[in-house]
């Protein structure tokens, strides 16, 4: 680990969360989220940081639950960025925003996170896992 990389992660701020893959388990990830972030002192970043793990949470929830097998919640604040992270056990289901009909009654929730963060993406693995993520410029 170079020094650039190790004083990063010396500044760098963890929050990490195992939730039930519930309906119930997506509002405590953003409730516990919104809490966490106002220690942090990152009351300028609730509002979009809260949208977001609210949809990433609620489809993990939605289209990433397999009977049995929780979801992970993961914020990482830098100086710079508050990286948000759920991952689920449906690394075979990877999200798209859009493509959805404009009078489809749901589908929108990634296009809510793409309008929010500086940048969003799927990482896949360990098997069978999948992370949604996504950024946020920190003022």
């Amino acid at each position: 680990m170079n020094p650039e990389t190790s004083q990063l992660m010396a500044t760098a701020r963890h929050f990490t969360l195992q939730l039930s893959s519930t309906p119930r388990g997506a509002r405590l990830a953003r409730l516990l989220a919104v809490e966490q972030l106002r220690s942090w002192g990152l009351e300028d970043s609730i509002d979009a940081a809260e949208r977001i793990v609210a949809e990433l949470a609620n489809n993990a929830v939605t289209h990433g639950h397999v009977p049995g097998r929780d979801f992970r919640l993961r914020t990482i604040a830098t100086g710079s960025a508050l990286r948000i992270e759920v991952t689920d056990t449906r690394g075979d289901r990877v999200p798209l925003a859009g493509g959805r009909s404009p009078d489809a009654e749901n589908g929108r929730g990634l296009l809510i996170v793409e309008a929010l963060a500086r940048t969003w993406g799927v990482s896949s693995g360990p098997a069978p896992q999948k992370t949604v993520w996504a950024e946020l410029p920190l003022p």
